[in-house]
């Protein structure tokens, strides 16, 4: 197994196949004014330890700004970050810089903002990303109360102290859902945009980022590191954005947008969209291993029990996807949306997104909160609620999830 293995030059040269960063010529292109409106400021950043977060932070400490508060959960997280910013020379790290391990939907939160506030940039980057998260009615109520329902009470303090750029983000998924997670990111859009006459309102739908906290990708590291075997489904292709990219895009939606926009990257489906399978055995192949490909799971973990130091090969297990949620393939916009695809170079932006009134929004969360505390709770019954809200919703069942896999 190869020791010199390079993690970001194997996304560039086999995930996007691209050697400069996608947002370069719009950075360059926009360099002045988005200097003019970060540098000097003060950022709260929510969300901040997780990949996308943490490279939001990462883009936007390449300027100058007075202040850096950030949000997350996840101690450990944070607590890498701030070893990670610390230990490069690529940053200006502001002396006013802290993190909190709190929840953003906590009373402590709102002390925070008020004792440190008003920030003039604000990011939310908390959310569940995962389709798996929809497994059973708790984890699909924790998903839409993170996803949707705290992000109303975050806007509500946002309305005491209005930020200059507010930014929230969303996913591809969001664009004709088949999933429960891709409705409650197209909820939190129209939550959001009930907002946007209120404050500076800007998201960004964009492609899965490649070897991110959690992905398939990045547990294939994981499993090799553990000396376990590797899972894969067969035929489902996405478009990928590196790390950095993905913190780029959302800053350059967060500062240049105009508020309602939803930003996505402009990518080719012929071009772009790569296959898991295809990034699994190209990994293995830049790993200096070949593939054992195994027809079932425990084929593959009883292989594993033979890897040792001088092993050339890795069970592979690959399979046809079955599970709830999962979409055949990725879409950014829908049929219906008004796109500007000449203001950026390599980004495009909705500039038709729906805008409810916030009585009508606030129908549907009265209808969620109502069923969440009653005993007629089912996972049947809360899709129904949100297709007769978001009428381009079609789940798909299979009644299986991503938890009975590898």
């Amino acid at each position: 197994m190869k020791s010199n293995f390079n993690l970001d030059q194997f996304i560039k040269s086999y995930v996007t196949k691209r050697q400069e960063s996608l947002l370069l010529p719009d950075f360059q292109k926009y360099n002045s004014e988005l200097q003019n409106r970060i540098n000097g400021r003060k950022v709260l950043v929510i969300g901040g330890a997780g990949t996308i977060g943490s490279s939001y932070i990462k883009a936007i400490l390449k300027f100058n700004i007075a202040k850096l508060v950030v949000v997350d959960i996840n101690e450990n997280g944070l607590t890498e970050l701030v070893r990670d910013l610390r230990s490069s020379t690529d940053y200006n790290i502001p002396d006013d810089f802290v993190t909190y391990p709190v929840n953003f939907g906590d009373r402590v939160f709102d002390k925070i903002f008020r004792h440190h506030g008003p920030f003039e940039i604000v990011a939310n980057f908390a959310a569940h990303k995962h389709v798996r998260s929809e497994k059973d009615i708790f984890s699909i109520e924790a998903m839409i109360e993170n996803n949707v329902l705290r992000a109303r009470k975050l806007l509500e303090l946002l309305l005491e102290f209005p930020p200059e750029h507010f930014f929230c983000v969303s996913t591809d998924k969001a664009a004709n859902p088949v999933n429960v997670m891709g409705a409650s990111k197209k909820l939190m859009e129209e939550l959001i945009m009930a907002y946007a006459d209120k404050l500076p309102i800007k998201t960004a739908r964009f492609a899965n980022v490649a070897f991110s906290n959690g992905s398939l990708p990045l547990g294939f590291i994981d499993r090799l590191n553990k000396k376990q075997p590797w899972s894969c489904p067969l035929g489902i292709r996405r478009f990928f954005v590196s790390p950095q990219e993905s913190g780029e895009l959302c800053l350059m939606a967060s500062i240049m947008g105009e508020s309602g926009d939803i930003f996505y990257p402009k990518l080719d489906e012929e071009r772009d969209m790569i296959p898991f399978d295809a990034i699994a055995l190209d990994l293995l192949e830049e790993l200096g291993l070949k593939p054992d490909f195994c027809t079932t799971e425990n084929e593959a973990r009883l292989k594993a029990l033979m890897l040792d130091e001088n092993t050339t090969s890795w069970p592979i297990y690959l399979f046809g996807s079955d599970t709830s949620g999962e979409k055949s393939f990725e879409e950014f916009f829908t049929d219906d949306e008004v796109k500007d695809e000449s203001s950026f170079v390599n980004l495009g932006v909705v500039k038709n997104s729906t805008k409810r009134d916030l009585e009508e929004i606030d129908a549907i969360f009265n209808q969620l909160h109502a069923l969440f505390e009653s005993s007629q709770v089912t996972k049947a019954r809360i899709v129904e609620i949100l297709k007769n809200y978001l009428l381009n919703f079609e789940h798909i069942e299979t009644g299986k999830g991503l938890d009975s896999k590898m």
